[in-house]
């Protein structure tokens, strides 16, 4: 595929989430911007070559950790040898509600699962006989729960139950949903929901023991401001609480804080110590450090960081208030309060508080990208990317995936 073919794949990431609201896998949308699969004989190779070089080139696999990633995949693709190049371990082969169960669809399914893939099959609202062959085949079920009532949806669980399969709710969009879907023993979750304020409303904020104990070490080792603030980045609720911190303290002066490090300057590090050491005592024991949207944070933080190193080089400034934007715009579904609430006391730079309040500013423009990618809707990707010249569908997906892979790094070293 061609240079110019190659820089029009979009990554787009929808979460999937176990029972207990931590993140399982991520789908995997993959498009081809100016085809779209539009022409079959051609858009199959491309699609192959682009999901291929994806976890290649830019290192998805790497990014995904322990979570697994979920492809679409329809009839043409499912018969490309390319498909056979994926890590079986690393994907779950998502077969559309498109695809036909033929003979052939059901034998090379066979063939796909003996050869070590997990298949699932997409968009299930009711059991068609055709496709009883096909769903003894996989292993994840995914329930488009939307036109379905409650009635209805019950009934189709009691009829998959018998079957062994996980299941999977898609298109989740309220809590009233998610706890139908807890009771009706569904396992894997995707959907709006996952961003909604509704669902952790009122929670404190959870500092991880480990987190706290590094900063105060490098607080009393007299580190660098620099490591001081990478310590914090993987870390937003430390983050909104030092801004205020900051705040408090320095009221009644008309500086602006653009930064973690400029915060830690305004600060100070005996005042940082201190509000540290009563963290640590009122913390008790250690938090969980799983919580999905505090992972999300973290995650779409550090990719407006990367996207404002590609639009500005050597602009850190930039950089640091990208990620600040970033990490602040998912605040009203971390503390379950309006984001001018959040914002009113903060002291914000000015081009931060319009991006995360009104959308506006270049920053606003990245922000509307970060989420339009999260969402999986590429179509509004491709709008939003096209409001941010400098940047291209191949800039983005290294960006994605350097944020994926920085953030399961937090991950697994929160877990060791």
């Amino acid at each position: 595929m061609s240079d110019t073919a190659s820089d029009q794949l979009f990554l787009g990431r929808q979460p999937i989430l176990d029972r207990d609201q931590h993140l399982f896998a991520y789908e995997l949308l993959f498009r081809n911007g100016s085809r779209n699969f539009a022409d079959v004989t051609d858009g199959v190779q491309a699609t192959a070559t682009v999901i291929v070089n994806a976890f290649a080139e830019l290192g998805v696999e790497a990014a995904l950790g322990k979570c697994r990633g979920f492809i679409n995949i329809d009839e043409a693709f499912l018969f490309s040898d390319m498909l056979e190049l994926l890590p079986r371990h690393a994907v779950v082969l998502e077969i559309l509600e498109t695809v036909p169960p033929t003979p052939a669809v059901i034998e090379r399914c066979i063939a796909l699962k003996a050869a070590g893939f997990t298949l699932a099959l997409d968009d299930v609202i009711q059991l068609e006989p055709e496709f009883a062959e096909l769903l003894a085949l996989v292993e994840i079920v995914k329930v488009d729960i939307q036109p379905l009532s409650r009635v209805q949806l019950m009934q189709l669980v009691m009829k998959l139950k018998p079957l062994g399969k996980q299941l999977l709710a898609e298109k989740v969009d309220s809590r009233e949903q998610m706890e139908q879907c807890l009771k009706l023993g569904f396992t894997l979750f995707q959907g709006y929901y996952f961003a909604k304020p509704t669902i952790i409303s009122g929670k404190k904020l959870d500092h991880s023991q480990l987190s706290l104990m590094k900063l105060m070490g490098l607080l009393l080792s007299d580190a660098e401001t620099a490591k001081i603030e990478v310590a914090l980045k993987p870390e937003p609720g430390l983050t909104i609480n030092l801004l205020r911190m900051t705040n408090s303290v320095g009221a009644g002066t008309s500086e602006k804080i653009t930064s973690l490090g400029h915060a830690i300057t305004v600060l100070g590090r005996r005042q940082l110590q201190r509000w540290l050491q009563l963290l640590v005592f009122a913390s008790g024991k250690q938090a969980p450090s799983s919580n999905p949207l505090l992972m999300l944070a973290a995650t779409r933080g550090r990719l407006m960081e990367l996207l404002a190193a590609d639009l500005r080089p050597g602009d850190s400034a930039f950089s640091d208030q990208a990620f600040m934007a970033g990490i602040m715009s998912l605040m009203p579904a971390l503390v379950g309060l309006p984001i001018a609430e959040i914002v009113a006391p903060l002291g914000l730079a000015t081009a931060v508080r319009d991006a995360v309040c009104d959308g506006t500013g270049t920053l606003g423009d990245m922000l509307h990208l970060a989420e339009s990618s999260e969402s999986g809707d590429i179509e509004q990707l491709t709008s939003n990317l096209a409001r941010l010249p400098g940047l291209t569908p191949k800039l983005l997906n290294r960006a994605q995936t350097g944020a994926l892979q920085w953030a399961n790094s937090i991950t697994q070293e929160s877990a060791g």
